[in-house]
């Protein structure tokens, strides 16, 4: 099956709701601890190497960096939350953009949540799926690093944070190293996309 997200390319880095393309289109953000693979994840949905770039050091996105993958067709990679060792100034300013984005973006059509499955549902992932309902919009979790879990181990997180979430987002094992996951992941953004 041909890869819809494969012609993702960089659009812009957004400091600045102002910024903002000013698109009738449609926006998938994805959303995760600073040291949870969300530019790995991002990088295997696309199926290229240097697309996001990934860093030993937590906390490298300090922008909300915007992917093209068609017309009017984004992926958004917001900053990461919880981990990076930033001033509390600028934490905060971060804070209040996404609080924003999140609000007033009408574009924005699902949220992607990267989570570490060995430390799934963490605070801020819990105040990021808190944003998806009261905003009426669709979340999935991807339950990353799975590889360092066995299947019966996977299964068993996996069951877990789908009985945690309930209706309020669905969730699947994901592994870029292993490319686990990508084809049901590429599926559920693809249709918020309309690609």
């Amino acid at each position: 099956m041909p890869n819809p997200l494969a012609k993702a390319k960089y659009h812009d880095s957004v400091h600045n709701l102002r910024q903002l393309p000013a698109a009738d289109g449609r926006e998938v953000v994805f959303a995760g601890r600073s040291n949870a693979g969300k530019s790995s994840a991002l990088n295997a949905l696309s199926n290229q190497k240097g697309l996001a770039r990934v860093s030993k050091t937590p906390g490298r996105t300090q922008a909300l960096n915007y992917f093209e993958v068609g017309a009017d067709r984004y992926l958004v990679d917001l900053p990461g939350y919880g981990y990076a060792k930033v001033p509390e100034a600028m934490r905060e300013a971060w804070k209040k953009t996404i609080n924003i984005y999140f609000q007033t973006r009408e574009q924005l059509t699902g949220l992607v949540i990267v989570m570490d499955i060995r430390h799934p549902l963490r605070e801020y992932d819990l105040q990021m799926l808190d944003y998806a309902v009261a905003r009426g919009l669709p979340a999935h979790c991807l339950l990353t690093k799975a590889d360092k879990f066995g299947r019966g181990e996977q299964a068993k997180t996996l069951a877990a944070v789908r009985r945690e979430l309930g209706d309020r987002a669905s969730a699947q094992v994901f592994s870029a190293d292993a490319k686990l996951g990508l084809e049901e992941a590429r599926a559920v953004i693809a249709a918020w996309l309309g690609i």
